[in-house]
């Protein structure tokens, strides 16, 4: 199976090795910005099969399945991108401190055989506890989370600042859900069974 990753993230990249599939991974090119009117749910997955798609017509290849995955966190409705720097972290950690942030990932699977695409959002919760200032100042200062949206890894020490966790696959939260790809395979009759590695 020809498999492609549409991103350049590092972090989705890592957990799509833990199936011991072989992969490339090529980045999209679209325009990422928001349409007026448009939900999360709705953005998410819009800009996840654009990305697929936008990898699809680089390859010009009929045998390839190709992933798409795009990102938001939201806090009481509003939206948290990658914060860029300590002070925009740190002001994202205030304002989750005590408080539960949704991620919703939109997630597409791409048949360039067909054309056929499957897609889905999946939507996981974090529940984060009352933080004081030095222990937001201590975590930014060791992790530096400063490219991930909400300021946190939870890959990483990101667990020190949690209350509880709330979804399917822990993995949607460094974006890209596992247990829904596979589910996304399943639909276009591919055992993923049946393409398992050992590990190196």
């Amino acid at each position: 199976m020809k498999l492609v990753l549409a991103s350049s993230s590092q972090y989705r990249q890592s957990i799509l090795k833990k199936l011991n599939i072989t992969f490339s991974a090529l980045t999209p090119d679209i325009d990422e910005s928001a349409i007026m009117g448009e939900s999360i749910e709705e953005q998410v997955i819009r800009l996840a099969t654009q990305k697929a798609a936008s990898v699809a017509d680089k390859l010009n290849d009929k045998e390839t399945f190709i992933i798409g995955s795009d990102q938001l966190a939201s806090l009481n409705g509003k939206i948290l991108g990658k914060p860029g720097d300590y002070t925009q972290a740190k002001q994202q950690l205030s304002m989750a401190s005590g408080q539960t942030v949704k991620f919703y990932t939109g997630l597409c699977l791409l048949k360039s055989a067909t054309n056929q695409i499957e897609n889905l959002v999946d939507v996981f919760s974090v529940t984060f506890k009352k933080l004081s200032e030095k222990q937001i100042d201590t975590y930014l200062k060791i992790e530096e989370p400063f490219d991930c949206a909400g300021s946190f890894k939870s890959e990483g020490l990101g667990i020190v600042l949690f209350q509880s966790l709330n979804g399917t696959d822990p993995n949607s939260l460094i974006g890209l859900p596992l247990i829904k790809l596979i589910e996304l395979f399943e639909k276009m009759d591919v055992d993923i069974f049946e393409y398992l590695q050992r590990p190196h």
